[in-house]
């Protein structure tokens, strides 16, 4: 009888799949911790979907991030210019910016533009495209 539980201990610890019952457990706690990350952002959700559930504060959502407009209006968009007169571009509102002196206009103005230099290549035909198109290999 001895030799016998011995034996059947012997086998159970041998055979019993713990290593596995451990992976599982651990795949369990991961896929529940999804689930509560999941469940939280869920309640964000419906708490950012309950905030903007009246017509007033979907029309100024709709304002902000999407430019829109009520029927019969008109949107227009300020945008800062690019000329060396300019005080630094600051990131914001184009209407903070101060106001361009009208002596540095003619500086607003932009000149001709400048060639752009232009590669020709002496070869043609096949083997001309053909380097062209391996030319990031240089």
């Amino acid at each position: 009888m001895p030799l016998a539980l011995v034996t059947a201990a012997v086998m159970l610890v041998g055979w019993f799949p713990l290593g596995a019952l451990w992976h599982q457990q651990s795949l369990l706690d991961s896929t529940a911790a999804q689930i509560s990350a999941l469940k939280t952002q869920q309640h964000a959700l419906r708490l950012q979907a309950e905030s903007i559930d009246s017509q007033a504060a979907a029309t100024l959502l709709a304002r902000e991030q999407y430019q829109l407009v009520a029927p019969g209006q008109s949107l227009i968009q300020v945008l800062p210019g690019n000329g060396v007169g300019l005080v630094s571009q600051s990131i914001g509102d184009p209407g903070l910016q101060p106001l361009v002196s009208p002596s540095s206009v003619s500086s607003l103005v932009p000149g001709p533009p400048s060639p752009t230099p232009v590669h020709v290549s002496s070869t043609r035909g096949f083997v001309a495209r053909l380097l062209r198109t391996l030319e990031f290999w240089r």
